[in-house]
């Protein structure tokens, strides 16, 4: 139950911080806007991260990664909505890789050596 937490939150999260990030960008023109998207869900991310630690869906060992795969998952997204705008699918859909960097971020590897 905790995986489809983590990835629901996710999915919500860089969402709202990419939308957030977006309008208070967009006073500072196009770019603004773009600009203030990404970092908006970025910021996002690691939030999604601070928040399974805290509910204890992740160790707090899997912070960082989860961070950094929901960020890179959050980029990924907005690659295909940038280029996906003339339909709301797209757009929408893509959010799904923020939560699918997310689960992959906090699996734990443990390989011996």
């Amino acid at each position: 139950m905790h995986r489809v937490l983590l990835f629901v939150t996710a999915i919500i999260l860089c969402g709202i911080g990419g939308m957030a990030g977006s309008i208070l960008g967009n006073g500072l023109g196009k770019t603004g806007l773009w600009v203030g998207g990404i970092v908006g869900g970025l910021v996002a991310s690691v939030a999604v991260a601070a928040i399974a630690g805290k509910a204890k869906w992740i160790s707090r060992d899997r912070q960082a990664a989860t961070a950094i795969g929901t960020a890179v998952g959050f980029l990924a997204a907005a690659a295909i909505a940038v280029n996906t705008l003339s339909s709301p699918i797209g757009p929408v859909l893509s959010t799904t890789l923020a939560g699918i960097g997310a689960l992959i971020g906090a699996r734990n590897n443990k390989s011996s050596v």
